[in-house]
């Protein structure tokens, strides 16, 4: 698998699990507003909370690394997209997207709480 397709996997596994660990606190306040009742199904999802975070932790972290090291230079075919000094610069700005959105996820037990009282 490539470097490029590693840190696309990454960040999309990153986000998706931030949701997940959320799940618990997000689910049932989305719920309250469609007005759906019973939904405490999702609350399942709080015993796995920490397991998710770490993982979307480990996801970033590997984004992070791919995104950020020094390619060589036959890694990049010439005339290739990764050749190409703006595609780099379009995956710094989706990762980092990607990592507002995942602690957004992450604190969003902690946001809510405190909005709520």
């Amino acid at each position: 698998m490539s470097s490029e397709r590693i840190q696309k996997a990454s960040v999309v596994g990153s986000i998706v699990t931030a949701l997940l660990a959320s799940l618990c606190c997000i689910g049932p306040v989305v719920f309250a507003i469609l007005g759906i009742s019973g939904a405490a199904f999702v609350q399942k999802f709080e015993v796995y909370r920490p397991l998710f975070i770490a993982l979307a932790v480990v996801f970033l972290g590997t984004s992070f690394y791919f995104t950020y090291r020094k390619k060589p230079a036959e890694e990049c075919a010439p005339g290739s997209y990764c050749a190409d000094p703006r595609s780099d610069k379009i995956n710094k700005i989706f990762l980092w997207l990607a990592t507002v959105l995942v602690a957004f996820f992450i604190f969003f037990p902690a946001i809510i709480s405190r909005i709520t009282g």
